[in-house]
This record gives C-alpha cells, sequence and structure tokens, in this order.
C-alpha cells in the first residue's frame, strides 16, 4: 500500500519558493529530511516509507534543485551556503506549523542539520547525521582521487564511491532518484553554488551548542566522506554516539536499507519528541 504524499510549497525568508512533500500519519513525530549536495526529495525515494512506519516524514528540494526555486541574482547567492539552506530548513518547518522535530540530515545535509541544530536548537528534538563532516578545514580529507571523481562532471566516474557496482546492477532505479540518469539537468551555476556550499562548511567551533541527543551514522567503506570524521564530530558534539555500517560505501541509507532505517528508528524512538 502506498502511503499518501501531501505535496506544497514552502517559502524561505528570502521568498524563493520549496517544494515540501511529506507522508505518513499527520499525528505521529515529525521527521525532517535534509539531503545531500545538488539532490531532491527523490534521494530518499528508497526509505521514506520504512520512516514514515513511525513518522510524518518530511523531505523537500533544495533550493536549486528539483522544483524549488532558482534564484541566481547576486543578491541570494550567500543564501547558497550550508548555513543559508539551514534557514530553508527552518522555512518547511515554519510553513507546515512544525514546532519542534527529528532532523536526519545526510552528507552535505548533515552540515546544514549542524546549523540547523545549533541556530534553532528548540526546533530539533533528535538528530541523525549520516555521512557527513565537520568540513574541510578541520575534518578528514577524502583521497586525490576521490577528489577528482567527486569535483568531475562524470556522474559515471561517480557511482562507485556512492555504491558497490553489484548492488548498483541489480537496482536500477537509484540512478533516477538522485537524477544520476541524465532526467533533470541542472543549471552548471547550481551544481556549482551546492558544491561550494558543501565544501565551505565550518560549524568546527559552534558544534559544542548542539544540544539535541546525536547519532552519527558513516560507512565504514565511504571514500566521499571518510568515516574517521564522524570521530571528529563525536567528539565536539556532547554524547554523541556513533554507528558504523561495516562495508557500507557513502550511500549506506540506499544499499544497507534495513540496517540503516532499523539504526534511525531505534535511535528516534529512545529519544522521543
Amino acid at each position: 500500500m502506498t502511503t499518501p504524499i501531501l505535496s506544497t510549497r514552502a517559502h524561505s525568508h528570502d521568498g524563493t519558493p520549496l517544494y515540501v512533500e511529506a507522508i505518513g500519519d499527520p499525528q505521529a513525530p515529525p521527521l525532517l529530511l535534509i539531503g545531500g549536495q545538488a539532490t531532491d526529495h527523490r534521494m530518499w525515494d528508497g526509505i521514506r516509507d520504512d520512516l514514515a512506519r513511525a513518522h510524518r516524514v518530511i523531505a523537500y528540494d533544495h533550493r536549486g534543485m528539483g522544483q524549488s526555486g532558482r534564484p541566481l541574482q547576486p543578491s541570494f547567492l550567500a543564501s547558497y551556503s550550508t548555513r543559508g539552506f539551514a534557514q530553508d530548513a527552518l522555512a518547511v518547518l515554519d510553513h507546515l506549523g512544525v514546532a519542534r522535530a527529528h532532523v536526519y540530515g545526510f552528507s552535505m545535509g548533515g552540515r546544514v542539520a549542524q546549523w540547523l541544530a545549533i541556530d534553532a536548537p528548540g526546533r530539533v528534538a533528535a538528530l541523525v547525521l549520516g555521512a557527513t563532516t565537520p568540513g574541510d578545514a578541520h575534518g578528514a580529507l577524502r583521497s586525490p582521487a576521490a577528489q577528482a571523481a567527486m569535483s568531475g562532471r562524470d556522474p559515471a566516474v561517480r557511482l562507485p564511491l556512492f555504491v558497490s557496482p553489484g548492488w548498483l546492477q541489480q537496482h536500477p532505479e537509484f540512478l533516477s532518484s538522485l537524477g544520476l540518469d541524465g532526467s533533470r539537468p541542472v543549471p552548471l551555476q547550481v551544481l556549482k553554488l551546492h558544491y561550494l556550499a558543501s565544501q565551505g562548511h565550518d560549524a568546527w567551533d559552534r558544534l559544542p551548542e548542539i544540544a539535541a541527543p546525536v547519532l552519527l551514522l558513516h560507512g565504514s567503506a565511504d571514500e566521499v566522506n571518510p568515516p574517521a570524521n564522524s570521530a571528529l564530530l563525536a567528539a565536539r558534539i556532547p554524547g554523541a554516539q556513533v554507528q558504523l555500517i561495516e562495508g557500507a560505501r557513502h550511500l549506506y541509507l540506499w544499499e544497507f536499507r534495513e540496517q540503516a532505517s532499523r539504526a534511525v528508528l531505534d535511535f528516534l524512538a529512545a529519544h522521543p519528541i
């Protein structure tokens, strides 16, 4: 049975429209999903039904992506930062009338979620940070080969960093959900702005201010954001827990879906809103 989907549009502080989808029981505890660099809400397609068994799951398109607005005038460019994206996330919660939510940020979305928990602590109940880092200034950097693959324009070169080739062969739908099949062309300027926002993240000095319970999930074979970053974050965030998924690459949440979704659900259940 397909879970009913509510689709709507929020507007960020600067008026940028943000496409939003919510699934699950409207009375269930809300869970905001914040996707990775240059992704839209469909990056969560593979797992959001899992999470909706216990939560009202909210996913949205980052500015510049999917069905959200693409403001590229000079006055809007400052909002293409992890802290600016956190303001977009807050606008989504405001639009839906959600006073407090669990938050699950993945990769760049984990960097965005750090700022959301720092700047709006009363709005974040429990926080899951997946495959993310504290930023390049203080984090464990990817290898030169992985960096070259991630900064290049050929998605085929990046795929082995995300999931194992054998799994990908069995799950071709993965490509469309992440926009890697060419079906959702994005202007190069937008891709560059997202890349610079993610690489420019630095909340290191403010991380000890995060008061929410935190789970750091990471694949042990992640070359995009090496797993040592979760240990670095845990050392800065009071009480944070680290859970490694053995053998998982960057997109553990798809390839190791059952294990990863269970870890998230168990953690959130242990920290009710």
